[in-house]
C-alpha cells in the first residue's frame, strides 16, 4: 500500500471515527428500537457464525453493546466476548450498558478492523454487524479477522444489500445530499453503506481473505415504527452518515431537507404503523 493511500485511508477512518463519536449517544438510546429492528438478523448472523456455549467471540464494530449482549447470552458464563469497535465513545456506551445489564463476560478494545491488536488463532468464531460496509479496505478487515480466528472457525458479517432493496436508506441521502448541493456519490464506494451490496462482491471479498464455505443469504428486514417521525427522530439521533451530509446547513435549512424526507417517507405510513423495507445480506465463510 502506497504513503498516499495510507493517508487518504487513515484521514477516512479518522472521519468514520469522528461521526461514531458524534451518534453515539443517540445510537445507544435507541437501542430497543435497534433490538427490535434488528433481532430476527442478529440471530441468524450467530448461527451462521457457529457460537456456542463456551465460544470466545470477536464482535467486530460492536457499537453500543446490543449485539454484544446477545452474544454473551449465547456463549454463557463459561465463554468469553471481545467487543472492538473505532468509536472510544461508543464503546463507553457499550459499557455502560453491559454493566447496567449485569453482564461481566464481556471485555471492550477500542481498535482498527483492518489492524487488530490481538493474537493469531484466539477465537472459536467472529461478526460484525454493519460494520464491514464503512471499512475503505474492507478485504484487509476480512484478513484481520481471519488471521484472529481459530482454524475451522466461523466468521460472519451483516451488510447492507443493495440501495433498490433499502428505499428509505436510498431517500435519506439522496435528499440529504441535494439540499446540501453536494456532488452525487457513487452509492458502492468504499467505505459507503452500500460498498458491499453489488452481487457478488463480498463473496469474493471473503474468499479472497482466505476464508472457504462462503455463502450469502438475503434478508428482509423491514423496519418497523409507530410513525414516520419516530423513525425520522431515530435516524437524526444516529445516523452517522446523514449528520455528516447535513453539517454545512445552517438550521432553517436541515429543517427543510428533514421535511422534504418525510414526506417521502410517509409513502410507508399505514393504519397499524409505519414499515420501512430493508434487506440485508449475511454472509459466512469458515477459516
Amino acid at each position: 500500500m502506497t504513503t498516499e493511500i495510507k493517508q487518504r485511508d487513515s484521514a477516512f477512518k479518522s472521519g468514520i471515527r469522528d461521526q461514531w463519536d458524534q451518534a453515539a449517544a443517540g445510537w445507544s438510546n435507541y437501542s430497543p428500537l435497534i433490538r427490535k429492528w434488528l433481532q430476527l438478523p442478529t440471530q441468524a448472523m450467530l448461527r451462521m457464525a457457529g457460537i456456542g456455549p463456551g465460544h470466545k467471540v470477536l464482535d467486530v464494530a460492536a457499537g453500543a453493546g446490543e449485539q454484544s449482549l446477545e452474544i454473551a447470552a449465547c456463549v454463557g458464563p463459561s465463554g468469553e466476548v471481545k467487543a472492538t469497535d473505532i468509536s472510544s465513545q461508543i464503546l463507553s456506551c457499550a459499557r455502560k450498558n453491559v454493566q447496567q445489564a449485569g453482564v461481566r463476560n464481556i471485555a471492550f478494545l477500542v481498535a482498527d478492523a483492518e489492524d487488530l491488536p490481538l493474537e493469531p488463532a484466539t477465537f472459536d468464531s467472529a461478526v460484525c454487524r454493519l460494520g464491514l460496509m464503512f471499512l475503505p479496505n474492507p478485504r484487509a478487515g476480512l484478513s484481520e479477522i481471519r488471521r484472529v480466528l481459530k482454524p475451522r472457525a466461523r466468521f460472519c458479517s451483516m451488510v447492507f444489500a443493495a440501495p433498490d432493496t433499502n428505499p428509505c436508506i436510498r431517500i435519506l441521502m439522496s435528499t440529504a445530499m441535494r439540499h446540501a448541493r453536494s456532488q452525487p456519490r457513487d452509492p458502492f464506494a468504499p467505505g459507503s453503506l452500500f460498498s458491499l451490496s453489488k452481487p457478488g462482491l463480498i463473496d469474493a471479498l471473503f474468499a479472497d481473505a482466505g476464508f472457504s464455505q462462503v455463502a450469502t443469504t438475503r434478508m428482509a428486514v423491514p423496519f418497523a415504527a409507530n410513525t414516520t417521525q419516530e423513525y425520522l427522530d431515530f435516524i437524526r439521533a444516529s445516523a452517522a452518515p446523514i449528520a455528516e451530509i447535513l453539517s454545512p446547513l445552517d438550521e432553517s435549512a436541515r429543517a427543510a431537507t428533514w421535511a422534504d424526507i418525510a414526506e417521502q417517507l410517509e409513502v410507508y405510513q399505514t393504519v397499524d404503523g409505519w414499515f420501512g423495507p430493508n434487506e440485508m445480506l449475511l454472509t459466512a465463510g469458515e477459516a
